[in-house]
């Protein structure tokens, strides 16, 4: 999804020259559904027309061997070009102009308006969209949620009674008092104090909020998604690729940078930030952290001794040590297309495209966001269970074993309890550790 942009970008540039044809061939079984597809087109807010190519013919017609690939089609209908991985928008539109240039020069180019269908709805009707993270903090007594795809923050108590909202649910990158600032998908969360970190995914920065004095300030990041890997630096002067969740630590922010493949750090106290493990290519490969491969983390915890994030293109559960000796390890999850709903120890356990982690008490709690479950996972038995969701995509209640989840993204412990932000019921769900029953939670006051 990291090409969107530039897309939407090119598309509002040449609204008469240019045909955007979404081609979406699932490497999950659970991608292949069309209700699946019709989600993911209401949570990024595509436009353009979507192929379900669900037994990947389209894929194998067109020689596809990697995520995103953009094929140039002329005029007649006839292929002249491609790019793959992540692509600039400076250089599509390069490419863009010419083609351009060259079918308008020889009277080839046709720009009367495509006439399609509408696609679904995007507005959910829900008091939340497509919530991704979510924060529960015993301490201070606050529930913070990213309502992700409303573009704000909200503050709530345990029980769901709303006490602010961060954002003028605009999509943008402003900063200033609390009701006027705005984000861009926002999605993981860290509290230290008063001070609300959050990561700004679409917007590729790093935020902070100041929640006593309801202020609002970009720490890190230009705003502009890097167009090729940053050694890092300070600060705003950083192009940072899609900062997916965070955890503090100690004065310092650690980064689940699912666009760079890589975890970062960002020294609170200097206001810079750097890669701190994966060499930026995609995969599974365990190590010291400067030659290790990840793929995509996209959720991350601390025990304050390891890192643990939810490593989700490899569907597995890593850790890093924070000693002077550091290196990641992998927990359970064996490589990039290895994938399943499989419990057990060690290899033998699959998961399917992890989002969120937390852990309390020695455990690591995982949304196995493709699986539509809750796990438990144990990183000194390298263990996994199921403790909640049927497996089936569905909005249902009760004991955790029957209750339906529909790809949840965030969970977070706090007082025996476990919040999930059951991403695509646009719901926070409450699972009572003790009691073994599901909830949903009722946000009031907003």
């Amino acid at each position: 999804m990291h090409v969107l942009p530039q897309l939407r970008k090119l598309e509002q540039k040449y609204p008469e020259e240019l045909a955007v044809i979404g081609v979406h061939s699932a490497k999950f079984p659970s991608e292949r559904s069309t209700a699946a597809i019709h989600q993911a087109i209401r949570r990024y807010g595509i436009r353009h027309p979507v192929v379900n190519d669900s037994e990947s013919e389209i894929w194998q017609q067109y020689r596809v061997r990697a995520w995103p690939t953009i094929i140039f089609i002329d005029p007649q209908g006839k292929i002249i070009g491609g790019i793959t991985g992540e692509a600039s928008f400076e250089r599509l539109d390069g490419v863009l102009q010419e083609m351009i240039k060259e079918f308008d020069d020889n009277g080839m180019l046709d720009r009367a308006p495509l006439r399609l269908s509408d696609g679904p709805d995007d507005d959910t009707g829900a008091t939340l969209s497509f919530p991704g993270k979510l924060l529960a903090d015993e301490a201070s007594g606050r529930l913070l949620i990213s309502d992700t795809n409303h573009n704000r923050i909200i503050v709530a108590s345990p029980d769901g009674a709303a006490q602010a909202v961060i954002g003028s649910g605009e999509p943008g990158l402003q900063d200033g008092e609390l009701s006027s600032a705005q984000f861009h998908h926002p999605q993981g969360l860290a509290l230290d104090g008063e001070t609300l970190y959050v990561a700004d995914t679409d917007n590729h920065a790093i935020r902070r909020i100041d929640l006593a004095g309801g202020v609002v300030e970009t720490i890190a990041g230009s705003g502009q998604q890097a167009a090729e890997f940053h050694v890092g630096g300070n600060g705003k002067e950083v192009d940072l690729n899609s900062p997916w969740d965070l955890v503090h630590l100690g004065g310092h922010l650690f980064i689940a940078m699912a666009g760079f493949h890589q975890l970062w750090d960002m020294d609170l106290a200097a206001g810079d930030l750097y890669p701190i493990a994966g060499t930026g290519r995609e995969g599974l490969l365990d190590g010291p952290v400067e030659y290790v491969w990840l793929a995509q983390p996209s959720g991350i915890a601390t025990d304050g001794e390891q890192l643990y994030f939810a490593d989700s293109e490899s569907s597995a559960i890593r850790m890093m040590s924070l000693d002077e000796a550091s290196r990641v390890d992998t927990i359970v999850g064996r490589d990039l297309f290895e994938f399943g709903d499989v419990d057990g120890v060690g290899d033998d356990v699959r998961l399917q495209h992890p989002i969120g982690i937390a852990h309390l008490d020695g455990a690591l709690y995982v949304a196995d966001t493709y699986n539509h479950k809750i796990k438990r996972v144990i990183p000194e038995e390298r263990s996994a269970e199921a403790i909640a969701g049927k497996g089936e995509v569905g909005f249902r209640d009760g004991w955790a074993g029957d209750a339906c989840f529909d790809e949840p993204g965030g969970v977070s412990a706090a007082g025996g309890r476990l919040y999930i932000a059951d991403t695509n019921n646009h719901a926070i769900r409450v699972l009572d550790l003790d009691t073994e029953q599901v909830d949903t939670l009722e946000l009031t006051g907003l």
